[in-house]
């Protein structure tokens, strides 16, 4: 079977590989960096995903504390680092340098690289007390580095409808992408959300878009979405989890994974083999959107819109 890649188009004309089949937060996220907790496994994983073929979307970030890793792999791989999509993030909540412009210099360092294909504000939380910055002024900061072409694209992570209208209503460049938890099971992190990316012309990513087979236990198998979901893994002869994956990319959205299991990167990096038809997609967006709401992450800040984000 030959190999065939998609991408999405962000709103600068540029291209983004529609999968990241390499998320080094999540599993690989660590409270300290240090040589004791250097994570070959990763290093391995990564190493791998960059023999497979066509451009491998690699996702990063200050806080998951990986960069060691990620330019270890980079270091040893043959890849041109123009078939290498690499995403980072500053992380504003958790200070862990004084600006974007700072961050991204210490992880082009780190990672042993000149720049990043994608930058991103990993949440919206960004005040002068802790930051030293406002939002609007970190955009700024995003902005010149944006123009510098330290960061190939920019964009944000986390953000509410009213985050990104502070945004734009200050922007020379627009946010190129949200990245946000999305699932069937949590089609909104928050309300309204997908709706106004969409509208403005933002690409959505997804970050856990397979929770519902993660937390998946054997009670659940008679569900409707799941048998559903098992019905067109018989069909396609596709995994549950590339099923979902692709539905995500048919919602126009972009799936960020990760594994530490090689079969399921190179499923991952081979997912547009095949597709799901306009209606089985539809069946799997209005099936998740009948079960209870799945959060992963954030429930602290974003848990009260629980029932309102399941409305698409």
């Amino acid at each position: 079977m030959s190999f065939h890649q998609q991408f999405f188009t962000l709103n600068n004309g540029n291209k983004i590989p529609a999968i990241a089949i390499i998320g080094t937060g999540t599993r690989w996220y660590k409270n300290e960096e240090t040589d004791a907790t250097f994570s070959n496994s990763l290093v391995e994983q990564i190493v791998y995903a960059l023999k497979l073929p066509g451009i491998i979307h690699i996702d990063a970030a200050e806080i998951y504390r990986t960069y060691p890793e990620v330019g270890k792999a980079l270091s040893l791989t043959e890849k041109p680092r123009n078939a290498i999509f690499l995403t980072d993030k500053y992380s504003p909540q958790i200070k862990m340098s004084d600006s974007p412009a700072e961050g991204l210099d210490l992880a082009l360092k780190k990672m042993g690289t000149d720049y990043v294909d994608l930058y991103l504000l990993h949440s919206p939380f960004v005040s002068k007390e802790v930051n030293g910055l406002s939002l609007e002024e970190a955009w700024k900061d995003m902005e010149q580095l944006y123009k510098s072409g330290k960061a190939k694209n920019i964009g944000v992570s986390n953000f509410a409808v009213e985050d990104l209208q502070r945004i734009l209503k200050v922007a020379e460049v627009k946010p190129q992408v949200n990245q946000i938890e999305f699932s069937p099971f949590l089609q909104n992190q928050t309300p309204g959300i997908y709706k106004f990316c969409q509208e403005h012309d933002i690409l959505l990513e997804a970050y856990s878009p397979l929770g519902p087979l993660q937390k998946k236990t054997a009670q659940d198998d008679s569900q409707p979405f799941f048998e559903y979901v098992k019905e067109l893994s018989e069909k396609y002869i596709k995994s549950e989890a590339q099923i979902i994956l692709r539905w995500v990319t048919k919602r126009g959205v972009l799936p960020v994974t990760t594994s530490s299991k090689p079969q399921r990167i190179s499923d991952a990096q081979n997912l547009f083999s095949f597709d799901l038809t306009a209606e089985e997609v539809d069946k799997i967006t209005e099936l998740g959107l009948e079960h209870e709401p799945l959060r992963l992450y954030w429930n602290k800040l974003y848990g009260k819109y629980n029932y309102a984000v399941q409305k698409v």
